[in-house]
């Protein structure tokens, strides 16, 4: 009776320090459950999540994709996913939307140490460095060597006997960065209808179902991956950015990794369908991009920085000799420093550094992911308000972008 007793008290002290450690917030689309509200709808201001079976403190990584969403949480070992689960994307092992976050069971006694979620598809490495993906296949994006869907997380075997360190899923491609590799660190599968693979001039060929060898990455420190829509990026150590896939603003698409020629030194990348968001070592943010659906800046107030043409790579084609990148300074942040950015299709988050740190958000609205309680277009940084559940000066903020929804952190800061 007594054992019985103490488990009770410590359930009840551990929910008590997941409610005071931190917040979960999400707006937006939220019609498949992807905001993990248990309501099928959208959302215009930022809900907070008190239903969810983990501490907020403990969430190591958050992916947001299409209409789904991977929590990997560091501190217990669990994949979490909820949301979108109509191709399987969730790994359940059922074609079913989940409300709330639901461990992935094949990752219970497998430690996960990054994760990725594209449109319709999802990506997980292991503490061992194998990958494993789910969801939707029909592009060959999963990389099982064939076009099918799998509902629950099936090992790329192709890359077993490699030691991967990051997966990044795009709308319909996927790209694997390996760990401590020289010669081809990076590995592209699904479409490469625009470029986004990076593998091949061959424009009949649209998509490789098994991983590719990306070229052109010789004696370069590959930092971090990142793809999103039709777009591919690596970012190097030293701050170099890479980009190919669908060009920008209308250029052409690059079917090969592209050296974006710039004297600025880039720390993080965020990519949309249309954009990208560039962070910089003096925590400024550029843009490339940004003049489709909901104006993502203005281009009368943007800061136009023209510089040369890209640089390519040895394999760079000749179509791509005259293509040329405008660097836009994000406008009306008025000297305000940035710690973080975010993508989603059409929209932008950042976190802002300050005293407490603000979360802002512009682009596109429709569906209130912007999250200032309309579902209005904005093209210059707009604050979100969070509420004040945790003490603004003990808190820290991180900001996370699906298609049409975001979420937010809100997590005790750690002096």
């Amino acid at each position: 009776m007594e054992e019985t007793e103490r488990t009770k008290e410590e359930e009840e002290e551990e929910e008590r320090e997941r409610r005071t450690v931190g917040e979960v917030w999400s707006w937006g689309a939220g019609t498949d459950g992807q905001l993990g509200t248990a309501r099928l709808q959208d959302e215009h201001l930022p809900q907070l999540l008190l239903s969810l079976d983990f501490a907020p403190k403990t969430i190591s990584q958050l992916a947001c994709g299409g209409a789904h969403v991977i929590a990997l949480t560091g501190n217990y070992g669990k994949v979490l996913t909820w949301g979108r689960g109509t191709s399987g994307q969730l790994g359940h092992g059922d074609l079913n939307n989940c409300l709330h976050p639901k461990p992935v069971k094949l990752f219970e006694t497998l430690p996960i140490s990054h994760v990725s979620a594209g449109w319709n598809h999802s990506g997980f490495v292991s503490d061992n460095g194998r990958v494993f993906t789910c969801g939707d296949g029909s592009f060959g994006q999963l990389g099982h060597g064939d076009y099918q869907s799998h509902y629950s997380p099936v090992e790329v075997s192709f890359l077993g006997s490699k030691n991967v360190n990051q997966i990044a899923c795009g709308m319909r491609h996927s790209l694997v960065l390996l760990k401590g590799q020289s010669g081809a660190p990076i590995y592209g599968f699904g479409s490469g209808k625009h470029g986004q693979l990076g593998v091949s001039n061959d424009r009949i060929r649209r998509s490789f179902n098994l991983p590719e060898a990306i070229m052109g990455f010789e004696d370069v420190e590959i930092l971090a991956i990142i793809a999103n829509g039709d777009h591919s990026a690596a970012l190097t150590a030293d701050g170099h950015l890479y980009t190919w896939g669908r060009g920008f603003s209308g250029s052409s698409d690059a079917y090969h990794p592209q050296l974006l020629s710039s004297p600025l030194n880039f720390t993080q990348v965020a990519l949309g369908w249309n954009h990208a968001l560039l962070l910089t070592d003096k925590r400024e943010v550029f843009m490339l991009g940004g003049k489709h659906h909901g104006l993502l800046s203005d281009p009368q107030k943007m800061t136009v920085e023209l510089h040369s043409p890209i640089q390519g790579t040895p394999y760079q084609s000749s179509d791509d000799d005259k293509r040329v990148t405008i660097l836009a300074k994000v406008p009306d942040l008025n000297g305000i420093k940035v710690v973080q950015v975010a993508a989603g299709s059409e929209h932008s988050a950042l976190v802002t550094v300050a005293e407490n740190g603000d979360i802002m958000t512009w682009g596109w609205g429709e569906h209130g992911q912007l999250g200032l309680g309309d579902t209005c277009d904005q093209m210059s940084p707009r604050i979100v308000c969070l509420g004040d559940v945790l003490p603004a000066e003990q808190t820290q903020l991180s900001v996370y972008c699906g298609s049409g929804f975001t979420f937010a952190i809100k997590s005790e800061r750690i002096l």
